[in-house]
């Protein structure tokens, strides 16, 4: 049984993007509104983030894990419309942002209670919409995953995304000493803005042997990376000993030839991790660790995201094309709500 919303309707909006393709496949839909399940919230989105991972399954090359609803979306903010069984933390009504499994772009979302926080006081449902997939990836992979300890050399490969201006903040939050890769002027403007100590335009220097010059040869002690291709090897061999290279993503191709003796020379270390498949208890306990950590940055003015631009939930091609387009600088969203 739910404690809901009479007002809920029975049928909303959501975005469709059938078998993908480009952008222009997207387009608006009706279906049935969900229904919390045991343990989940129902949301009223007011807002929805917008992620490559949403334009990597609408392209058809990043399918939802089983059971996961196959709509696009990781991320939204709105109000609590109904509870599932067993959910005590919540009330209806309530201001919510959360990490969703699937289905952010739709007028109603359902999400386990655990991975749903309230929005850092002080700050709207826009700023908390930019909020869960990028600050839960950005501390699951560089303060859990990779380690980052103050006084350490960091380099954040597509510093200008909404990943990567999470990183910049996050990192010189722990103290250490950010490098990071843009591809404009302003973006080098940008990111220096927020704390970037050495930004290198990759159009016109080569990150490894800018990263040799800064550090006399030494290195960076980690870096985060969702480029992948060429970028492997070189951000190997820009790894100062005991190094850690992070992947994320690849925007190149995964498959290169390495030479692998570098990391036993070095004692290098490479992982990596996607967050979507990861389970509701393991992202529950990011969102506490993000509730304990980074909430109270936020709530002092501190690591805000930046939000480049908002398109009405029918403009969601338009959203993709310009998240695409490598043109932004921060975060993109949907508005939702009316």
């Amino acid at each position: 049984m739910t404690t809901t919303n009479k007002q809920i309707p029975e049928n909303i909006r959501y975005i469709e993007h059938g078998a993908g393709g480009p952008a222009e496949v997207m387009h608006i839909a009706q279906a049935s509104c969900p229904t919390p399940a045991a343990g989940e919230i129902l949301i009223k989105v007011a807002y929805a983030g917008v992620n490559r991972p949403d334009v990597l399954q609408r392209s058809g090359k990043y399918p939802p894990p089983p059971g996961a609803l196959p709509w696009l979306g990781l991320e939204a903010s709105g109000w609590v419309a109904a509870l599932g069984e067993g959910v005590s933390d919540w009330q209806v009504g309530d201001q919510v942002c959360a990490l969703c499994n699937g289905g952010a772009y739709a007028e109603y979302v359902c999400v386990p209670a655990g991975q749903a926080l309230a929005p850092p006081k002080g700050l709207g449902l826009d700023i908390a919409a930019a909020l869960p997939e990028t600050y839960f990836t950005v501390w699951a992979n560089v303060i859990e995953r990779g380690r980052l300890k103050a006084g350490e050399r960091i380099l954040i490969h597509g510093g200008s995304s909404g990943i990567g201006m999470t990183a910049i903040q996050m990192a010189k939050a722990w103290g250490a000493e950010v490098f990071t890769t843009v591809g404009s002027a302003d973006k080098i403007e940008a990111v220096k803005a927020i704390g970037a100590d050495h930004a290198i335009n990759y159009r016109e220097a080569d990150f490894q042997e800018e990263v040799a010059r800064i550090t006399a040869k030494q290195g960076v002690n980690l870096i985060l990376d969702m480029v992948g291709g060429p970028y492997i090897d070189k951000n190997l061999k820009s790894l100062a000993l005991e190094g850690r290279l992070v992947q994320i993503a690849f925007l190149q191709t995964p498959k290169v030839e390495i030479d692998w003796t570098q990391l036993m020379i070095r004692r290098l270390s490479f992982t990596g991790s996607t967050l979507r498949a990861r389970s509701a208890a393991d992202k529950q306990g990011l969102a506490q660790s993000l509730k304990q950590h980074i909430w109270p940055y936020l709530e002092r003015g501190q690591m805000l995201p930046s939000i480049y631009a908002v398109f009405d939930l029918a403009d969601a091609a338009k959203a993709h094309a310009l998240m695409e387009s490598s043109q932004h600088i921060g975060k993109i969203l949907l508005k939702v709500a009316n």
